[in-house]
């Protein structure tokens, strides 16, 4: 992997993996476009710089996580139908990664649902606490997001809006509850790949790509949460739509799309 497509991926990735977009899906055009073919390095680099996206939301909501310990119970909650069902399922999870064009269905399909999802949450409940009922069911939408092309992102503001919160609270939930998730995926990936990370310059380019994506994780956050308060989902579902048709049109065409 090159300095400079170290460096377009990690952009990347702190632009996309906290919007409802699909950051996978979008590491699939930016793979295409560079023309950088996958190996075990960039494989292992993608999930590692999640790091640096991981950073950015305790940088910003850094009082919310020293507030009490029910703040982490309701975390552990929402995360354990994702845990439970990805060790489980982690095989089928594998063979479905393989897959371009369930990357662009999920988009197009994911994007239907951001156009009207507005519409059918659009009441919200006065009470916006986050109880046990109310993060189980959370988690259990972020389940979904295990289809590639889907967004943790999407599926976990969904469910919270699903729910009656706010689409400001339900996105805030879904900052936090991506820690453990994208520790967990990272940590794992770091020590299935640690003989790899010290060759060559690995390991300068794995601390820059998560310092870049902790910058603009750090930028998209706080412009994606101003952009859904007054806005909603729509222009999300219309750009997945977009997106999603782009590398329909792309398989089509012959052209072959690789999974970062």
């Amino acid at each position: 992997m090159s300095w400079f497509d170290a460096i377009i991926i990690a952009i990347v990735e702190g632009l996309t993996e906290f919007l409802p977009i699909s950051s996978t899906g979008h590491m699939v055009i930016t793979e295409a476009i560079l023309g950088h073919t996958p190996d075990a390095f960039s494989k292992a680099y993608v999930v590692n710089i999640q790091f640096g996206a991981i950073l950015s939301v305790l940088v910003l909501y850094l009082q919310r996580f020293f507030k009490n310990f029910d703040f982490y119970f309701k975390l552990f909650i929402a995360f354990l139908p994702a845990a439970v069902i990805g060790f489980f399922m982690i095989d089928f999870i594998d063979s479905i990664l393989e897959s371009v064009m369930v990357i662009a269905i999920s988009l197009v399909v994911g994007g239907v649902v951001l156009i009207f999802v507005d519409k059918w949450f659009s009441k919200t409940d006065p009470d916006q606490s986050i109880g046990i009922k109310r993060a189980l069911i959370i988690g259990f939408f972020q389940v979904i997001a295990m289809i590639p092309g889907v967004s943790r992102s999407a599926a976990t503001i969904v469910g919270g809006m699903s729910q009656g919160l706010t689409r400001k609270t339900a996105a805030e939930f879904s900052f936090f509850l991506a820690v453990p998730t994208m520790f967990g995926a990272s940590a794992y990936k770091l020590l299935q790949n640690h003989e790899i990370i010290g060759v060559n310059n690995n390991l300068q380019l794995l601390i820059v790509g998560n310092i870049i994506a902790f910058i603009v994780a750090l930028l998209a956050i706080k412009a994606f949460i101003s952009f859904l308060t007054k806005f909603g989902f729509r222009s999300f579902g219309v750009y997945r739509i977009i997106v999603g048709a782009t590398i329909i049109i792309l398989l089509s065409m012959g052209i072959q799309l690789n999974i970062v």
